[in-house]
């Protein structure tokens, strides 16, 4: 079921977010589902590797996205994983800082135009794993 994510369903039923992924980090309130459009100002954009995703292990899927520079100012405040084309939005969530309760943490979500930031990844869990 975690695998899905990338790859999608092995019926073929449902379409994963597929390799070569690009994830953007965005100011302001996350969209209430990826069907609504962007809001707030892109921070920052980065293509990810063909292979971004592990495969699942144990009920847990790892994601790894390496490093990109901030192109706005601004409080990142949600992220938007979308397909090679950059346009078609597949999941998304909160960006906090420690203790926030995030989906993604970031040291310090307060970014300077031209900032260096760096993933150190995230997981899904499958629920009891």
């Amino acid at each position: 079921m975690l695998d899905a994510i990338q790859y999608g369903a092995n019926s073929g039923q449902t379409r994963g977010i597929g390799e070569s992924a690009i994830i953007k980090l965005w100011t302001g309130s996350m969209p209430a589902n990826c069907a609504l459009a962007d809001s707030g100002t892109m921070i920052a954009e980065l293509d990810l590797a063909p292979s971004w995703a592990s495969d699942a292990s144990a009920g847990v899927k790892s994601f790894t996205f390496g490093r990109v520079v901030a192109v706005a100012p601004g409080t990142l405040g949600f992220f938007r994983i979308y397909a090679s084309d950059g346009i078609s939005c597949h999941m998304q969530g909160t960006i906090t800082e420690p203790g926030g309760g995030g989906v993604m943490i970031i040291d310090g979500a307060d970014m300077a135009w031209g900032q260096g930031i760096t993933f150190a990844g995230f997981i899904i869990r499958a629920h009891g794993a």
